[in-house]
Order: C-alpha cells, then sequence, then structure tokens
C-alpha cells in the first residue's frame, strides 16, 4: 500500500496465473470464514474496541483510505446489515477451501500457499487475541529472504476480518499486510494519548513533517510507515528467534487462562522479549541509528508493556535532547532482562500449578507475583 504499487501490467498477471472465477470462489469461501469467526467472536471486545474494529473493516470493504471518514448514518446501516449477516454465521463450522481443485483445512494455510504461491496469493491463517481465529487473502508485492527467514511484503487484501493486523508470522515466514497496517498506524496517530504525544512530535520533526495535527497527516502517511515499517518486520523476527518464552509453553499458558489477566501478562512479555531482544525491534533501531522509528516505538508503546518497560520511555526523555544511544542501549538491555525474569517466573508457576492440578492457583499467583510489583498501593 504504501511500497511498491503494482503496476497494471503485474497486476494482470496475478489475476491471468489463476483463473478469475478461481480466484473469486476461494475469495468467498475465505471472507465465509472471516464471517463465522467475527460472528462467533464479536462479543469479546468492548462496545469501543468492536466499534474501532467495524470502522476498519468498514473501510477496507468500501476501499475507503485511512484518514477518510463518512457519515455515521452510512455506517450505522453497513452495521447493521453486517450483524444481520453474522447472524445467518453465528453457529456455522469453518468451512475446508477448495483451490484448484484440492480441498484443504481452513487452517492448513501450508497447503493452501503451496498452491497460490506461484499465483502471487498468499493466504493467512491461525490464532489471534484471545485464540480469535483469523483469516487472510492478499496479493504478493514481493518476497525476500532476512536472517534466514521469508519476509512477505503483501499488498491488496482480497478478504480479511474484523482484525487489523499490520505484521504476523507464519511459521517461518514474516507478513507485512500493507493494507491493515496503514489502518493500524491511522489509528495509532489519530488516537495517540497526551503521554505519547511529545514522542510523536519528536519522530514528526525528524522526517522533516511540519503538521502535527492528525487530520493533516495523510499526505504524509507514507513518509511515516516508511520510518515504522521495520518496526514491525524486525518485531515478528524477534518473536520467531527469541526463545526465553517458548512457543509451546507460551500457547499453553494463553489457552489455560484465556479472556484473563494472565493471557494479557503472556501477550505484554512476549511483545517485550520479541522488541528487546538480540533479534528483534529495538536492537535493529539502534544498530541503524534511527531515530524517529525509536520516537514511534515510545509513541506507541501502550498497556502492559509499557508498565513493564518504563525504562524506555526515562530514556527517551534523554535521548530526545541528547540523541546519546547509550541511555537506549542501557534501558533495552534492563528491559530485556526484566522481561526474562517476569517470563522465568510466571512459566514456573504456571508448570507448580500444572503439577499441582490447580491452575487456580498458577493464576492468582502469577497476578499476584508481576503484576503485584506495578499496582501502586493506595
Amino acid at each position: 500500500m504504501f511500497s511498491h504499487r503494482l503496476t497494471s501490467d503485474e497486476s494482470h498477471l496475478i489475476f491471468n496465473s489463476m483463473e478469475s472465477q478461481e480466484l473469486k470462489g476461494l475469495t468467498r469461501q475465505v471472507l465465509q470464514n472471516c464471517d463465522v469467526s467475527d460472528a462467533t467472536h464479536a462479543g469479546l471486545y468492548s462496545i469501543c474496541g468492536l466499534a474501532l474494529r467495524l470502522r476498519d473493516l468498514y473501510k477496507w470493504e468500501n476501499r475507503l483510505p485511512p484518514w477518510e471518514e463518512r457519515d455515521s448514518s452510512e455506517i450505522l446501516d453497513w452495521i447493521d446489515a453486517k450483524e444481520t449477516r453474522w447472524e445467518t454465521f453465528a453457529e456455522n463450522e469453518y468451512a475446508p477451501l477448495t483451490v484448484c481443485g484440492q480441498t484443504f483445512d481452513p487452517f492448513d494455510a501450508d497447503g493452501v500457499n503451496a498452491v497460490l504461491e506461484p499465483h502471487r496469493i498468499y493466504y493467512g491463517a491461525g490464532y489471534a487475541h484471545r485464540l480469535k481465529p483469523t483469516f487472510f487473502l492478499a496479493e504478493v508485492e514481493n518476497k525476500t529472504r532476512l536472517n534466514g527467514y521469508k519476509i512477505y511484503t503483501l499488498g491488496r487484501e482480497l478478504a480479511r476480518d474484523l482484525l487489523t493486523i499490520p505484521a504476523m508470522s507464519q511459521n517461518d515466514s514474516v507478513l507485512l499486510r500493507q493494507e491493515s497496517a496503514g489502518l493500524f498506524l491511522w489509528d495509532k496517530i489519530f488516537y495517540i494519548k497526551k503521554s505519547g504525544r511529545p514522542a510523536l512530535n519528536f519522530a514528526l520533526e525528524h522526517l522533516g513533517i511540519a503538521e502535527k495535527d492528525p487530520t493533516l497527516l495523510h499526505r504524509h502517511l507514507p513518509r511515516i510507515f516508511a520510518a515504522v515499517k521495520d518496526t514491525y518486520i524486525y518485531h515478528e523476527l524477534g518473536e520467531l528467534q527469541e526463545a526465553s518464552f517458548d512457543r509451546e509453553s507460551w500457547r499453553e499458558i494463553v489457552a489455560a487462562f484465556p479472556f484473563s489477566p494472565v493471557e494479557f501478562i503472556a501477550r505484554a512479555l512476549k511483545d517485550l522479549l520479541a522488541d528487546t531482544c538480540e533479534f528483534g525491534t529495538l536492537h535493529h533501531i539502534i544498530q541503524k541509528r534511527q531515530s524517529a522509528g525509536l520516537a514511534f516505538y515510545v509513541a506507541f508503546i501502550e498497556g502492559l508493556a509499557k508498565e513493564f518497560f518504563p525504562e524506555i520511555g526515562i530514556a527517551f526523555q534523554e535521548f530526545a535532547g541528547s540523541e546519546d544511544w547509550r541511555a537506549i542501549e542501557q534501558a533495552v538491555a534492563q528491559g530485556y532482562q526484566n522481561a526474562r525474569k517476569h517470563t522465568s517466573l510466571i512459566l514456573e508457576i504456571y508448570h507448580d500449578g500444572v503439577k499441582k492440578e490447580n491452575l487456580e492457583w498458577a493464576e492468582a499467583e502469577i497476578q499476584k507475583g508481576i503484576l503485584g510489583k506495578y499496582i501502586k498501593k493506595p
């Protein structure tokens, strides 16, 4: 969306390498499974959270740029129609996919992509926050290798669900979803909290962008995206390579404590380990001296990740005045050690809980042992 745009010749090649009706049929199948997932899991979100996700989905379905807003009555009519459609899928199972005469389980992304790859189409399937199944289908703009991993830069999305995910890993591949990333980034900027504005302003100044009004920033969104693109990619590379919170144990914990503070703790720690490890986001930013990228990272960090990693905000205040990277290096090293310490604790408690066959005890101990350090006493 923000880097290489397919030329008409390239687009023509994509749609002639796979029969048009075949591609339309696959798109319908993926969209149906998206509807099943959304219908089944829409209740997981708060009213505000669901409204924001529906807003992004509306923009995608209507091919609107991230900054364009339509009349609220039009959006409400669309939401009514969407919820009516969801009612018809609420009890449905996820349907298998038929691709070029072959049938696949909807979660068999490897099998589907083995057929699609020659046609420069990519299929994504997996589980997101709160174990919500997520699916998408997109055009492939570019495929490269980085640190031994395949990096797919994806363009126009043909099918997607409620979730606006800028990047994700699928097995040993990193997927940069440019359309979703554009919506995600715009929302981060437009709804930024007051505490993040100084870092955001610092980033914009380093990019030579004078406007501070979010409503005027749309003309600069490609430049902003270029400055944060590595953040998305290296976060996923960090997750793939950092081994302190092994995937199997992490998935067990998320599955054992869905919708609970423990799930949020586990996700925040996994993200921080990815960002602060030697393979991840912040080491790349430091190595490349990406001042704007660092500022955007500090501007956008929030929730438990921000609580667990206060060092980066303090160090950035010093950096903003001196641009001395040593403070950032020290903060990242400390943040990584703290994340590893918390991870070790959560794993120890969880495995003790499994041995005791008492996960309720484990849940209480994890919250007390980790959150208790950050909750301010009256």
